[in-house]
């Protein structure tokens, strides 16, 4: 009866997916996908920061790399968070810290949940 349950309860964050809205918007494809995948995470932040640097003859200066990582960082790990899991607490429970700092760290990013969701097609529940 438990499994009906879980089932059945769903957050307002469960039609949230970054891989849909890109996929939708036509900015990745399943072949990027595969490559993205082959890529550590090192290697993929690296080759974000050339490809930055390259349009400004590959110098970023004035810009506090190191400082805003930190933040980039916990953002996308609160968006991770909140896609794959039914509730706010349960998010707050993958990132290891309490309910209370987790709607603290969502309102200090400006993070809406209905920027959170996107819809692939009509037929989601």
């Amino acid at each position: 009866m438990w499994k009906k349950k879980l089932k059945e309860y769903k957050g307002k964050f469960k039609n949230y997916s970054i891989r849909n809205k890109l996929n939708k918007e036509k900015k990745i494809n399943s072949s990027f996908e595969a490559i993205l995948n082959s890529l550590t995470l090192e290697e993929i932040i690296a080759l974000k920061l050339e490809l930055a640097a390259s349009h400004v003859n590959n110098k970023l200066y004035g810009f506090p790399i190191l400082r805003s990582l930190k933040y980039l960082v916990r953002e996308a790990c609160i968006m991770f968070a909140l896609s794959t899991t039914r509730t706010p607490k349960d998010a707050a429970c993958v990132l290891g810290i309490t309910e209370r700092q987790l709607r603290e760290e969502i309102k200090k990013f400006d993070i809406k949940p209905e920027d959170c969701n996107y819809e692939l097609s009509d037929d989601t529940n």
